[in-house]
């Protein structure tokens, strides 16, 4: 089996959230989709968690240290021409 990407877990999460608002589940269904809903939750906050490391690895410079930049979308770079 395939491994599940964030965005996949993303929305299968949005539709178990969706089916629980929804009111419509048996109460033991509603406990599985809950307990799947939380796996996902920490599929989730893990693979930022190494997102988040994997971008300060490339962020640090040769003598070790990570520098804090602020994000600017490309087309908002004040170093280039609007067109």
């Amino acid at each position: 089996m395939a491994k599940k990407t964030f965005e996949q877990a993303m929305k299968q999460l949005e539709l178990i959230v969706q089916e629980l608002e929804s009111g419509d589940l048996e109460l033991e269904k509603a406990i599985k989709k809950f307990e799947e809903g939380i796996r996902l939750s920490k599929f989730c906050a893990q693979k930022l968690d190494q997102t988040e490391k994997q971008v300060s690895l490339l962020m640090k410079d040769a003598a070790g240290n990570v520098s804090a930049v602020a994000f600017e979308p490309e087309n908002n770079r004040p170093d280039e021409p609007d067109e």
